[in-house]
């Protein structure tokens, strides 16, 4: 029988152990601001919203900014702050940024 060191096993546990993603939501689903919420958020930002989803804990929102560009914004559910903003610019290869700034 092959004896393996505690230091051996603690790695290969380690390695096995999913990372949590730094865009990923962790927040209670007690602590979300409601659809509507989402809504008037993304009115205030100019954006038309073709669709709400959920994606790692978060809401997604899915539509076109005010220029007409494609956007895709990943938003804190209790706090409505961008975490991950996405947009297409017309053909021109598309860009993206974390939406901290504008």
């Amino acid at each position: 029988m092959i004896r393996l060191s505690t230091s051996l096993v603690i790695a290969g546990l380690l390695a096995a152990t999913p990372l949590r993603a730094d865009d990923d939501c962790a927040v209670p689903m007690a602590d979300w601001q409601p659809r509507a919420a989402v809504e008037r958020f993304a009115a205030a930002q100019g954006w038309h919203v073709t669709r709400i989803r959920l994606d790692d804990g978060c809401y997604e929102v899915i539509g076109t900014d005010a220029t007409g560009r494609h956007i895709e914004a990943k938003l804190d559910p209790s706090r409505l702050t961008v975490i991950e903003l996405e947009y297409e610019d017309h053909g021109e290869g598309g860009g993206s940024h974390d939406g901290t700034d504008d």
